[in-house]
């Protein structure tokens, strides 16, 4: 004669997997990056090209010539965005503003603007 011998299986403890769970969820959560403040850079950018207040160090006899805060300003009134980054760039004997603008829409566009020769 046989005999069959109900194994039953362990009820499940769901607490354990519940907490490893939650624990790693808050983990990711704190290594998500946040939003970059446009607006401070904004001002620190501002507070660089305004730092000298004296006279003009050199004067370019070129009148086309446009400086980085020239062009700056006028990205700025065109777009109506906020300036995230601004920087000169030499190519060719050239400068080249590249200014990068946060625009209304969430969306970050690069402005090139000719500066002076060297």
């Amino acid at each position: 004669m046989t005999r069959f011998i109900a194994i039953r299986p362990r009820p499940y403890d769901t607490w354990r997997m519940r907490f490893a769970l939650t624990i790693m969820l808050l983990g990711a959560v704190a290594f998500l990056p946040l939003r970059a403040d446009a607006f401070d850079l904004e001002k620190d950018l501002k507070a660089q090209h305004v730092q000298y207040q004296g006279e003009p160090l050199l004067q370019v006899a070129q009148g086309s010539c446009m400086s980085l805060s020239d062009a700056i300003e006028s990205v700025r009134s065109r777009t109506g965005g906020r300036v995230v980054s601004a920087e000169t760039r030499v190519s060719n004997g050239r400068e080249v503003h590249h200014i990068k603008v946060l625009t209304e829409d969430g969306k970050v566009r690069t402005h090139k603007v000719n500066g002076c020769r060297r």
